[in-house]
């Protein structure tokens, strides 16, 4: 299945996707079976709810879930807002190592956090902060966990797995360089964080190895590779961050960029995935206001 967190009459609320991408807003189908699931994506993802929810859709019959108020195109917000980690990964394609002058990680993957006040979604603006003249963004693929868990083992990392999203991880390079012990703050400025705009459950998703994540910038793509090609792959990255805390529903992780790119004023950054719709994002120097 396919969700979201879309913007309907006045507020961001849960959707279901449909084939035709249309967004099926929670409250209307609550509305119409008298039902009373959670109207909050987030909430919606708990495991309590998630699993209910998706086998008792798949048990409605399309007549009725046809007879649905359906929203052709939405406005998307990001998935949810308050996430209890953002875990990032970086240097996890070599090739992306080598734009840096940096040796990729190996053994252990090179991972950091991000505050949620980072957050925004689709077609929300970049914001290019004063204290930095080389901004870059970063096309991810996102890993949004479905269970909490503890020393999960790479074999059952795909059970505590609730759905991938597109992400847009930024960068204050300039910042990175001087110290890397300032990776935090260099990841951290509001804005640094567009994720959605659909979350993709994992039985959607064929074969995970050979999708494809781009970064794109204002039509044309910067770089791409394939998720095979990662040093550490979505299910060791789970069962890794696993060992070191216990994860929630609704924890992210941002597996790791084929290349960042540098963002200037009036850029549109995208991320593209196979089988996903494309995340984008204008960009605002702050400095230029």
């Amino acid at each position: 299945m396919r969700f979201a967190a879309i913007k309907h009459n006045g507020k961001e609320q849960a959707a279901v996707l449909d084939e035709a991408s249309k967004a099926i807003p929670l409250p209307s189908i609550n509305g119409h079976f008298n039902k009373f699931w959670s109207n909050d994506l987030f909430e919606l993802l708990q495991p309590e709810n998630f699993i209910a929810f998706q086998q008792w859709w798949k048990d409605q019959s399309r007549e009725e879930t046809d007879q649905i108020e359906r929203i052709a195109s939405p406005e998307y917000g990001p998935l949810y807002r308050h996430p209890s980690k953002i875990w990032g990964i970086g240097l996890n394609y070599v090739d992306h190592a080598s734009d840096l002058d940096e040796q990729a990680p190996q053994g252990e993957p090179a991972s950091f956090m991000k505050p949620d006040t980072t957050i925004i979604g689709h077609g929300d603006k970049i914001c290019l902060p004063h204290q930095s003249e080389r901004t870059t963004g970063e096309a991810e693929l996102g890993i949004v966990i479905g269970e909490e868990c503890k020393d999960v083992s790479v074999e059952d990392a795909k059970q505590v797995i609730a759905g991938y999203t597109t992400i847009i991880d930024m960068t204050a390079e300039d910042i990175l360089k001087r110290n890397p012990r300032y990776l935090t703050r260099s990841k951290s400025f509001d804005t640094f964080f567009s994720f959605g705009p659909q979350l993709v459950t994992p039985d959607e998703i064929g074969d995970l190895d050979q999708l494809e994540v781009a970064t794109i910038l204002n039509g044309e793509v910067h770089r791409s590779n394939k998720v095979a090609n990662m040093t550490f792959p979505p299910y060791d990255l789970v069962s890794f961050h696993s060992q070191v805390m216990t994860l929630k529903p609704g924890d992210i992780i941002s597996t790791g960029t084929p290349g960042a790119i540098v963002l200037r004023d009036g850029d549109i950054i995208e991320c593209q995935i196979d089988g996903f719709p494309a995340l984008k994002n204008p960009v605002n120097d702050l400095k230029k206001q």
